[in-house]
């Protein structure tokens, strides 16, 4: 699951609510906020001091919101606090820089608005150590296993994620989740109400329905 940029006050209340409701696993923390590192760093704080009593392992997504110095300085202070990996440090278009990160740090590199299509993947080989492919970012299943796929042969892990999504893209991400290193999958448990089903989550984590195809289907 994942908790937006908030108000560190806000962060605290809401966590809490978002495990115990759903049970999850892992808990991504956005960060990048226009207002600076140190609120930043206020934020994930609060996040994971609210989240310490769950047991969840502690993730990051920048959104692109660092440059390189800062995504330097935020590795260090964020490794020093467990968390498993840093998401886009960088903004899309600023691939080159990243030759001053890969290797330098002490968290994996993921990217995410840098990959938008399997042939985006050769272009960052050498610059990351995975790639997120989101199926409405790609524009469908046949391209994710196509992203997969190159990703594996340059030695790059593999993560799906989502953007704005119903049970019914949520779905066919479950489908084909077993390929992937890292999962997240949780925009349709933000809609209320969800205009599909068919992507259940069972102590904290979405399965593909037992129906045919992936699954999901639209309500009523």
């Amino acid at each position: 699951m994942t908790i937006g940029i908030n108000p560190p006050d806000v962060t605290r209340e809401r966590v809490p609510d978002i495990l115990r409701r759903t049970g999850a696993k892992a808990l991504k923390i956005k960060l990048g906020s226009p207002l600076g590192r140190e609120h930043d760093r206020e934020h994930f704080s609060a996040a994971a001091e609210a989240a310490a009593p769950f047991g969840v392992s502690l993730r990051v997504d920048a959104n692109g919101g660092w440059t390189p110095a800062e995504a330097r300085e935020m590795d260090d202070w964020l490794a020093d606090r467990g968390v498993e990996y840093v998401e886009q440090p960088l903004a899309e278009g600023r691939e080159a820089d990243l030759d001053e990160l890969f290797g330098r740090t002490r968290l994996p590199i993921f990217l995410d608005e840098s990959v938008r299509f399997a042939d985006s993947v050769p272009r960052v080989a050498g610059r990351c150590h995975g790639v997120n492919l989101k199926i409405m970012k790609c524009g469908g299943v046949t391209e994710a296993l196509r992203i997969v796929a190159t990703a594996r042969a340059h030695g790059l892990k593999t993560m799906i994620g989502c953007m704005s999504e119903s049970s019914v893209a949520i779905a066919a991400g479950a489908s084909i989740a077993a390929l992937f290193d890292h999962v997240d999958l949780d925009s349709h448990l933000n809609l209320d109400p969800d205009p599909a089903d068919g992507a259940p989550i069972a102590d904290g984590v979405v399965l593909p329905a037992e129906r045919p195809g992936h699954g999901s289907r639209l309500l009523a």
